[in-house]
């Protein structure tokens, strides 16, 4: 899928990371696609598992990891108290992808979606916030910009992660993301400057 191939070709540093975890999912028969300007793939319509690239590492995200018996302890939460789905499995290093247990853990997620073995959303915030894979980098960057996205409420959160979210390109994306720190900083929200109005 070209839009899978082009994101990886600007993730040069991590090209070959990259290719091999793409490969791997690939080989459990999801359908390939991209989500939030990351690649996704799915079964029978459901996220399974997204892929994607930062600073310092790539990652797989299991959209239901929290079902996943995960043994080896390898899947964080790098969302601690949004989400209790989610999971995020991260690679330093190409030495550090093993194929054949990324194939367990995906076959086994996609096990689990298909016998209904699944975290459901919290009825009262049935619509969960994610969070853009490049806002997650500068969340992990910065404690300040962290601490005052926690304090928002949960209004102003999904305005903020939406408007990163339904932005198609990259170039868009950051330049979202880039207007929208100084306001998280002060607290203001997306829309405030239209409530008084």
């Amino acid at each position: 899928m070209k839009e899978v191939t082009d994101y990886i070709e600007k993730k040069a540093d991590w090209k070959s990371e990259l290719e091999m975890l793409r490969e791997a999912v690939i080989s459990c028969g999801l359908e390939e696609t991209v989500k939030w300007g990351a690649p996704v793939y799915t079964a029978a319509g459901k996220n399974i598992v997204g892929l994607s690239a930062f600073k310092s590492y790539v990652g797989l995200w299991f959209f239901q990891g929290g079902t996943l018996k995960d043994t080896r302890k390898l899947l964080v939460n790098a969302q601690e108290g949004k989400t209790n789905a989610m999971r995020q499995w991260r690679f330093h290093s190409i030495e550090e992808i093993n194929s054949q247990l990324i194939v367990d853990y995906i076959l086994e997620a996609i096990d689990n979606q298909e016998s209904g073995n699944i975290i459901k959303p919290n009825k009262k915030n049935s619509k969960p916030i994610v969070i853009h894979p490049l806002f997650q980098e500068a969340l992990s960057a910065n404690d300040v910009l962290t601490s005052k996205f926690e304090e928002l409420g949960l209004t102003k959160k999904r305005e903020f992660t939406d408007y990163i979210n339904e932005a198609k390109r990259e170039a868009t994306q950051l330049k979202r993301l880039e207007k929208i720190i100084p306001m998280i900083l002060n607290g203001v929200g997306l829309y405030d400057k239209y409530k008084n109005c």
